[in-house]
């Protein structure tokens, strides 16, 4: 039988580490049902690698291919079956701390030019580009998104039940603009015919920049564009700044300068020169002489002030500390070591910082690394308006018990870089007043414009007809489905659509428009502006009832992280289908919002707690995606699928402090379930054979596995790297146990 392929990807940080362990039995089993995996690097590091492969920059042995286009190319045919581990989406900080890491580990290249003086420094700049933000997503999501806890996932979470902090007195809210952000800017409509067009600002003065020359446009795409005031933003941070301090509660800022790579850095830049205004004022001559960006965090600026002289660089961190004491309070990513919410822009991710913020009833750490109510700043209230609803009925209802709570899967709307704000080359700071016009280069016609001031952010997007439709019928078919644990309950799906937002309101009209199209008959669909669905999901599900969001693009990456945080501690266990527009489908495993955190227990104590049940219900899918032409691959999936149920029941999930099961001990407790399922099935005996071995191996090796398992953690563990590990050194640590090890290299060396 010819071998059928899936990509496995490899990429950043507690993810990556687990793929050290978990991989190696993944090329064990598969190599016996006739299926081949390969691991594909599109981790931060490989992806600069790879852009720099070409010309002078790296020797022949360094260079990579461009897997991602590859990856992305394979999305679009009909034939994928990628596993999707998540990858950092980097920031201007991450990628140039991976730029020093490689070019430590001798790798020629170059430094990462802020400002180009020249096409060569141009040409380096659009590279690294390529690799900042949201980059990976849009290039492999030729589907809409299709995320939910599997049943047995949602029965452990309520077996198990996670810990949920009480909002008892809670003085914590939520602060959004109410004039001047993108939400109140909305233009929208649908393209009326192809055409090839630009986006252009035409000055006060009369002259015109290009600032992107061509963007294709079909018939029936739904085209926006919105732009947010820099000056009634600056107005809004000191409002909120104030309001927090009145109100002796912390502040903090919650954006997401990853997937907005390009609007939201700039609108983290502005909040910390209106925090540290007087900062900003008093040093700015220093500032402009050593190159501080403000866009870049706090912890830029520490940086770039050291190359100062030490009694003026002293002098300004004085100032900066003073800071604090005047204008109240802060939030803190780690209190320990003096890591505020303003330092790094991706540190605090929205999509992270508020679901944890509510799961923990309401509170952010503080300084002395205790909880503390805060005031949560979330400029667009597009996304704002939905966590302030959820605070509010949190405060008036109590926490939700995760024993009763109901399921609020998601269905997505995000295939061909749909409603991609931020990902795209049509986010732009404008450098001086006038108007900004997407306008059709054939006919010269203006088919969108607003005026601007000089430092507004303008951005625009585009969303398909085609992800549009497959998006309804995606959402009738999760309804449908109602797979949930106790399907005698009523499902809901409701469409989070905002009657006030242009957008929305196009969207509105093709939903009405495509639902006849398919079987709707006694299924409960509604659409709802965000505000009152969240409302209603809320409280359906403290009534345990089951309700699927149908939204789009930004709030699909948000609720996708709220509601697991809430029903099961994390977002980590979710089971993320991306079926391809064109057929195929691609799996993703969760989200590394903790991820960083766990590499740094990891390296200090040798002990990751890294939850890959993710990743075992994406190979579980995966393998099911072949079984119409591989029958072992569906005896595979079968068995994975039993052992997984079995290892939640069994509670060997990882354990969070030293000393403890980890990561790598969930692995073996999955390798050991699923030999005994295959050992157990008689639809292949010649599975069943090997696997009866191996699973017998398994079982006599447990105390001495566990103990080499348990054993190894304590002692600081080197990499080699960050960004990019030591192969050598990630494989020794992350397999720390010789008879584990023995028992899997001979299931892979031995003879069906």
């Amino acid at each position: 039988m010819a071998s059928e392929k899936i990509m496995y990807t490899y990429t950043d940080e507690a993810p990556m580490l687990a793929t050290h362990a978990f991989f190696p039995v993944i090329k064990a089993f598969c190599r016996h049902a006739n299926v081949d995996v390969e691991l594909k690097d599109i981790s931060v590091a490989g992806r600069i690698i790879a852009n720099f492969s070409d010309g002078d920059f790296l020797k022949p042995e360094q260079r990579m291919p461009d897997i991602l286009t590859q990856l992305g190319e394979l999305a679009q045919s009909g034939q994928a079956n990628i596993i999707k581990l998540p990858n950092i989406s980097a920031s201007l900080p991450q990628l140039k701390e991976c730029i020093a890491e490689l070019q430590k580990q001798g790798y020629a290249l170059p430094e990462y030019p802020e400002n180009p003086k020249d096409d060569k420094e141009k040409d380096i700049k659009a590279r690294y580009g390529k690799v900042l933000g949201s980059t990976v997503n849009p290039v492999l999501r030729e589907g809409n998104s299709d995320r939910r806890a599997a049943v047995p996932v949602k029965e452990y979470a309520m077996r198990y039940p996670h810990r949920m902090g009480s909002w008892d007195g809670s003085k914590t809210c939520v602060k959004s603009m109410t004039d001047g952000d993108f939400y109140s800017h909305e233009r929208s409509m649908i393209v009326e015919e192809d055409c090839e067009a630009q986006i252009e600002l035409r000055g006060e003065d009369e002259t015109t920049q290009v600032l992107r020359e061509k963007l294709p446009l079909k018939k029936g795409d739904v085209l926006d564009s919105t732009y947010m005031s820099s000056k009634l933003l600056c107005e809004f941070y000191e409002e909120a700044i104030q309001e927090a301090k009145e109100k002796d509660i912390m502040f903090s800022l919650h954006l997401k300068a990853t997937m907005m790579k390009v609007s939201d850095p700039i609108m983290f830049g502005h909040c910390i020169k209106v925090y540290f205004k007087d900062v900003f004022a008093k040093y700015a001559d220093s500032f402009a002489k050593v190159g501080v960006n403000a866009n870049n965090g706090l912890g830029d600026v520490y940086k770039k002030i050291a190359s100062l002289p030490a009694a003026e660089k002293d002098a300004i961190e004085a100032d900066i500390m003073a800071t604090y004491a005047k204008r109240g309070k802060m939030a803190m990513v780690d209190g320990g070591r003096g890591i505020t919410n303003l330092h790094v822009p991706s540190d605090i991710i929205i999509d992270n910082s508020m679901p944890t913020a509510i799961r923990d009833g309401g509170k952010m750490w503080n300084k002395e690394d205790k909880t503390e109510d805060f005031l949560a700043t979330i400029p667009d209230r597009g996304y704002g308006c939905i966590f302030d609803e959820c605070v509010k009925f949190c405060q008036q209802n109590g926490a939700f018990d995760p024993k009763t709570m109901g399921g609020c899967p998601n269905v997505g709307l995000m295939a061909q870089k749909a409603e991609e704000y931020g990902s795209h080359p049509n986010t732009f700071e404008v450098g001086k007043s006038g108007t900004v016009r997407i306008v059709d280069k054939k006919t010269g016609k203006v088919l969108l414009g607003q005026k601007l001031a000089k430092g507004d952010i303008f951005r625009a997007c585009q969303t398909k007809d085609a992800p549009i439709k497959d998006w309804v019928k995606l959402a009738v078919a999760r309804c449908r489905a109602n797979n949930f644990p106790n399907n005698s309950k009523p499902c809901k799906a409701i469409f989070w659509l905002d009657s006030a937002r242009a957008h929305d309101v196009l969207l509105m009209g093709l939903v009405q428009k495509y639902l006849p199209e398919f079987d709707t008959n006694g299924l409960d669909i509604e659409i709802m502006s965000p505000v009152e669905a969240m409302r209603t999901t809320l409280q359906r599900a403290k009534e345990g009832l089951n309700t699927i969001t149908v939204t789009g693009n930004v709030l699909r990456d948000y609720l996708t992280d709220l509601f697991p945080i809430l029903e099961l501690n994390t977002s980590a266990k979710m089971l993320s289908i991306v079926p391809m527009l064109a057929g195929g489908a691609m799996y993703e495993t969760g989200a590394g919002g903790s991820a960083p955190k766990h590499v740094q227990q990891f390296e200090k104590e040798n002990h990751l707690r890294w939850d890959s049940l993710g990743e075992y219900l994406a190979l579980t899918c995966a393998f099911e995606d072949l079984a119409k032409n591989n029958p072992k691959a569906k005896v595979l999936a079968a068995a994975l699928d039993k052992a997984v149920g079995t290892f939640l029941i069994a509670n060997k999930n990882p354990g969070r402090s030293v000393k403890q099961p980890d990561n790598r001990a969930a692995h073996y407790w999955v390798s050991r379930y699923w030999s005994e399922e295959l050992s157990k099935q008689g639809e292949d005996k010649s599975l069943q054979s090997v696997f009866a071995k191996t699973a017998q191996e398994l079982t006599e090796g447990e105390a001495k596995i566990l103990q080499d398992l348990v054993e190894c953690q304590g002692p600081a563990v080197d990499l080699g790297g960050y960004y990019k590990v030591d192969t050598a050194k990630a494989d020794k640590a992350m397999n720390p146990s010789e008879d584990l090890n023995g028992i899997i290299e001979r299931l892979q060396k031995c003879v069906s």
